[in-house]
């Protein structure tokens, strides 16, 4: 496994963001995300950092997840970071309309990944339940929550995937502002 590239961008965190640090360390481990196998941790981890738009920090997560997920797996989390920014927008809107003819419509949207995701599918229901974590969509949340709850996923499962999805989450927001930092300084600096 190479973690080199993001145990790199975990210590250049800045000290405001110490606890994003020390959680990143902890919640990518068996220990620090209690009920899920190392192969979800990393799938999660992946399909979160894709749904944080942060391309340096969703490079450092597929590099280092590398050794735990086969191709299946890393194809499964791109596509759950896909599939749920179309559905989280959509979906979104519909819960948020609170106008039930808009309900009533077709989607009319190709989603046939849910059906076929290359992976075990309550594996990706996970995925998709931290992707929707991330993107927001309170509809998309629920589902997705008691789909796993009904096939026997745990509380704890369900707690663990999320909280790897927030603190990725956390960690791109403070990765964004420090390049865009580093950028600003550097501009400043030539003028």
């Amino acid at each position: 496994m190479d973690g080199n590239e993001l145990e790199a961008l975990r210590a250049a965190l800045p000290d405001y963001a110490r606890d994003l640090k020390l959680n990143l360390g902890s919640v990518l481990t068996s220990a620090g995300a209690p009920g899920l196998s190392e192969r979800q941790i990393w799938s999660v981890a992946l399909a979160a950092a894709i749904a944080s738009r942060n391309g340096a920090l969703t490079r450092a997560i597929e590099a280092a997840a590398l050794g735990q997920l086969d191709a299946a797996h890393l194809q499964a989390a791109r596509a759950a970071a896909a599939i749920m920014g179309m559905n989280n927008i959509y979906y979104r809107f519909l819960h948020l309309v609170e106008d039930a003819e808009y309900q009533s419509m077709p989607a009319r949207l190709r989603m046939n990944v849910l059906a076929n995701p290359g992976i075990d599918q309550l594996d990706f229901e996970l995925l998709s339940l931290s992707v929707s974590a991330v993107n927001g969509c309170g509809l998309c949340i629920s589902s997705h929550e008691k789909k796993l709850r009904q096939h026997g996923i745990t509380r704890e499962m369900i707690h663990s995937a999320v909280r790897i999805a927030a603190t990725v989450h956390a960690v791109a927001g403070v990765v964004e502002y420090a390049q865009g930092s580093l950028v600003g300084s550097a501009a400043a600096r030539a003028a």
